[in-house]
């Protein structure tokens, strides 16, 4: 009889667990949308145009996993959170999947219960100061004013570099991009610090965008990607595959654009498995063969959503550097389909 019970229970507990990772996808696919958590608007990353379209680099991204999982990437429903909101917005429900400018760390994973998919952005903080301050290196900041996101690691990251160096700053708390470049065009604060690709696209925004300086130095790692609630894993391997595939679509030359001709004849193994030709890989998450196929037309290849949203030819301006493919100097690499 002890034996039997404890059979049930585990029997019980198996389909218990099943049924919660399963969840998800239900709930999106029963949707009919995806709830997908970004910024409050940051341009070039996640913003609003004029007829209130949301666009941006990590929009493209949330575009893809609902190209993947509903045939549409447009299928998206987007929920503007702050940094202080954003992940009890997400372990609360109100998202399926976060893609907010988020730095991956162990605090974030572990004690929040957040799962990391992988990175989309390797960024690192910097710092950008007025050209009338007269400063041209972060060593000159001691006793600045500065404006700082709260509930960021950037606030813990600025707390380490004065503390390291040996100056002191006064703080001047913020909790969005928003008020954030408001503040500081205002004079309220000397400097403004957050990721150096937040403030290249803030800079962007400004009326004088000359007058304003990102200074050499980077104080700290800041590799930005995806993050789903705990206890999810076929959720989770979902939304990690889409972004692996955007990655290694831009490898192996997939576009938006060839996409279809390379599925219909594909020039390697590789891009077979990729686009499903071969291999059974979009049943192996819950989803048809054809799910990568859906989300490089639908947004394209990674080189294409940054080129798109942020590269050198956007108003952001920003070079591929370390985020360019690891066969061209950067790091960026995916896992392998197969």
């Amino acid at each position: 009889m002890k034996l039997k019970s404890i059979l049930v229970a585990g029997a019980a507990m198996a389909m218990s667990a099943t049924i919660a990772n399963a969840a998800t996808l239900d709930d999106v696919k029963a949707r009919g949308e995806l709830n997908c958590i970004v910024t409050t608007g940051l341009v070039g990353f996640a913003y609003t145009d004029e007829s209130g379209k949301w666009n941006g680099f990590d929009v493209d991204f949330c575009r893809g996993v609902a190209a993947a999982v509903l045939g549409d990437g447009m299928k998206v429903k987007f929920v503007p959170t702050t940094g202080k909101t954003r992940f009890t917005a997400l372990n609360a429900g109100e998202g399926d999947v976060l893609y907010r400018n988020t730095t991956v760390t162990m605090s974030r994973d572990a004690d929040l219960k957040l799962t990391f998919l992988g990175v989309n952005y390797y960024d690192g903080q910097g710092f950008m100061v007025s050209k009338d301050l007269g400063v041209t290196s972060a060593k000159e900041l001691d006793g600045a004013s500065v404006c700082i996101q709260t509930g960021t690691t950037t606030e813990l990251n600025l707390a380490d570099y004065f503390r390291a160096t040996g100056m002191s700053y006064e703080p001047v708390p913020i909790e969005t991009n928003e008020e954030a470049r408001t503040n500081y065009l205002a004079g309220r604060c000397d400097v403004y610090t957050t990721d150096a690709s937040g403030l290249a696209a803030s800079r962007a925004t400004f009326d004088d965008p000359k007058n304003h300086i990102i200074l050499p130095e980077i104080i700290s790692k800041e590799p930005l990607g995806p993050a789903v609630r705990q206890g999810d894993d076929d959720w989770a391997d979902i939304n990690r595959w889409v972004l692996n595939a955007i990655i290694e679509a831009e490898e192996f030359g997939i576009t938006s654009a060839n996409v279809d001709e390379m599925a219909a004849n594909p020039p390697n193994p590789s891009i077979a498995r990729i686009l499903g030709v071969e291999g059974n890989y979009g049943e192996m998450i819950g989803l048809d063969n054809e799910w990568a196929k859906r989300v490089i037309k639908a947004v394209g290849n990674y080189g294409e959503i940054f080129d798109r949203n942020i590269g050198p030819n956007t108003e952001i301006g920003l070079e591929r550097g370390l985020n360019a493919q690891w066969k061209d100097g950067g790091i960026l690499y995916s896992a392998p389909i197969r």
